[in-house]
């Protein structure tokens, strides 16, 4: 009777060092997922205000007599390969009088000359698919920022 009991608790003893080692595992993993999901998520925070800025400076080089106005801007982060982490998306729409045909004008009723040639910033920044398919992140991060510009 002795020796079965003792089997008993050393079978006993094996699923609870068994169940603690599964569960301890399954936390290792997820720290690294949720260490990956914050890391994508930060880099996405930089890119809304500096893909924001990039388009300021789009502008402020455009030559709009020759070219046209500047309505959008889509870069790939970190290069335009098929690896790319972050897909930022920019569109410029211009308040103000005189600006061409070729602009996306939201209003042309301004009360100054200093209102005019405003523009409304929308910056998109989503991550790439292949980085939810291929197990880097659990799921895709999108992220907008909006601003008014006076460039």
């Amino acid at each position: 009777m002795r020796s079965g009991f003792s089997l008993l608790m050393a079978l006993l003893f094996l699923v609870l060092i068994a169940t603690i080692s599964a569960l301890s595992i399954s936390l290792s993993t997820q720290s690294v997922k949720q260490t990956s999901d914050i890391h994508f998520k930060n880099q996405a925070e930089l890119l809304l205000r500096s893909g924001t800025e990039f388009a300021l400076l789009a502008m402020s080089g455009h030559d709009y007599v020759n070219d046209g106005c500047l309505n959008s801007i889509n870069i790939m982060y970190p290069d335009a390969t098929a690896n790319h982490t972050h897909d930022i998306n920019i569109s410029i729409m211009y308040i103000g009088n005189g600006l061409g045909a070729t602009c996306t004008q939201l209003g042309t009723n301004i009360d100054t000359n200093e209102s005019n040639r405003t523009v409304i910033i929308d910056t998109f920044v989503s991550t790439n698919p292949q980085l939810t398919t291929n197990g880097l992140i659990s799921e895709q991060i999108r992220m907008h920022r909006r601003s008014i510009q006076k460039p």
